[in-house]
């Protein structure tokens, strides 16, 4: 037979597991919810970055600035900023929707794109801030040979890696449309040394 305290310690135990099980919910949907709509990790898988994110590198991406899109829809949230020649982004990989790829965004819809003598121009005109001007852009891939002009689509964007020489990019696989777009990568915080602002 239970005693009166045998009951209150049972319904104790009942109440403290309870409150741990929706402590650990609400954690798991806001964590949900952060990752969908706000910020996300991501590791660099490769050097196609380099030297701006190396191999390993985890990163934070801002998923709302550009309006974070609604799982499983092409229902977009309202976006804070428009997307800027030179931001770095994460999207998905237009070839393959199961993965995504950071590169760093060179050209807007309606630019004309064209790569000479290692230096990208658009709408004629050299691009010389350093974020440009310090690489060397090879001429590869359909989109990116000598001579050829680029007009970049309505809603989409042409993305470049700053490792030139081993990047499969815009060059390889033509443009990102917008409801690719995942977000702006933010700041480096991991490794330690690493630590930094991503321009």
């Amino acid at each position: 037979m239970n005693t009166p305290e045998k009951t209150i310690k049972y319904a104790d135990k009942k109440g403290i597991i309870r409150e741990w099980v929706e402590s650990i919910l609400i954690a798991f949907i806001l964590a949900m919810v952060i990752r969908t709509f706000v910020v996300q990790a991501f590791k660099i898988p490769t050097g196609s970055m380099r030297p701006t994110l190396l191999e390993g590198d985890i990163i934070l991406v801002n998923k709302f600035i550009y309006g974070a899109k609604v799982p499983f829809t092409d229902i977009r949230l309202p976006k804070i900023s428009d997307l800027k020649r030179g931001d770095v982004i994460v999207f998905i990989y237009p070839e393959n929707p199961k993965k995504d790829f950071i590169k760093r965004l060179i050209a807007l819809p309606g630019d004309i794109v064209e790569i000479k003598n290692g230096t990208i121009f658009i709408n004629n005109q050299p691009q010389l801030d350093p974020m440009f001007s310090q690489r060397f852009y090879y001429n590869r891939g359909d989109f990116g040979e000598e001579g050829k002009r680029i007009i970049v689509p309505a809603d989409s964007f042409f993305v470049l890696g700053d490792n030139s020489s081993s990047s499969q990019d815009s060059r390889y696989w033509g443009f990102v449309p917008y409801k690719n777009i995942l977000g702006k990568a933010l700041v480096i915080y991991w490794p330690p040394q690493r630590i930094r602002i991503i321009k």
